[in-house]
């Protein structure tokens, strides 16, 4: 128990000494009156002042005990850190989402200079005129996909089959497949299945197939894969030339879309041959 400080001016003064001298002698007689009055009130003080019937005035700066939360207790709106919300796609994995690895890609003629238009006649393709001997390098990363050695093309029979003489295709990581043909020779170790990495020699440049009657030049094509032995697919779907001068550029243009929208334009896999059948 504590006596409590005066609150300002209008608060109760103690009786002044002359009031609580009643046990003291003098020759003045003590006022009984006077004394008792005094004790009175300071009685009526200190029980105000330790009486439990009004709250105490909290300390600067705190708030009462009985209404702060305790500083442990998580508000009751906060959702829980693990609850993902309602918007969320179901079955997406922040974690292990990964984007697409780029491509990188490399012009498919290496160590030469090589001259290509910008169209070619009867189906999509390119046509780079270069040296005889220069190399034909993969494109891309990917996986050798159907390989000719041998240069069965005749003027008399001119077999569609035939025409591109010796040559290679490849099913690039990016799923576009690519195709190189009139060469010389191909590359030792490449065949079917074998993978490859971009700018790595598919073989050398020439004139064989229908290009026996034509300066050198390795025709290049691009389209989608297909089954074995479906040359009019293989020869070219999709025209090259804008990916051609990206990637001698040093850029990494991307086919793929191209690719796509003609495979869905032609409506199957294997279309009817149109042209030089």
């Amino acid at each position: 128990m504590h006596r409590r400080k005066g609150r300002g001016s209008g608060g109760l003064k103690p009786s002044p000494p002359e009031g609580r001298g009643s046990g003291r002698r003098g020759p003045r007689p003590p006022d009984h009156r006077a004394g008792g009055l005094g004790w009175l009130l300071l009685a009526v003080l200190v029980v105000a002042g330790c009486s439990g019937s009004g709250d105490p005035a909290p300390a600067a700066g705190g708030a009462p005990p009985t209404t702060t939360p305790p500083a442990t207790a998580p508000p009751t709106t906060t959702p829980p850190a693990t609850v993902a919300p309602a918007t969320s796609a179901p079955g997406a994995t922040a974690t292990t989402a990964r984007p697409p690895a780029r491509v990188r890609y490399r012009f498919p003629v290496a160590g030469c200079r090589a001259d290509y238009g910008t169209g070619h006649h009867d189906y999509p393709a390119t046509d780079l005129f270069t040296r005889r001997g220069c190399a034909f390098v993969a494109p891309v990363d990917g996986t050798v996909d159907e390989v000719t050695r041998t240069d069965a093309w005749t003027q008399a029979s001119d077999r569609g089959a035939d025409r591109g003489g010796r040559s290679v295709s490849l099913v690039g990581v990016d799923g576009v497949r690519y195709y190189g043909s009139h060469l010389e020779a191909v590359a030792p170790g490449i065949a079917p299945g074998v993978r490859v990495r971009a700018g790595q020699p598919l073989g050398r440049i020439g004139n064989s197939g229908s290009a026996r009657v034509t300066p050198v030049h390795l025709h290049f094509g691009i389209s989608w894969p297909t089954r074995p032995g479906i040359w009019w697919v293989r020869r070219g779907m999709v025209p090259p030339a804008r990916y051609l001068d990206s990637w001698r550029a040093g850029g990494h243009l991307s086919p793929a879309r191209a690719v796509e929208a003609a495979r869905a334009e032609a409506g199957r896999e294997v279309p009817s041959c149109r042209a030089r059948c």
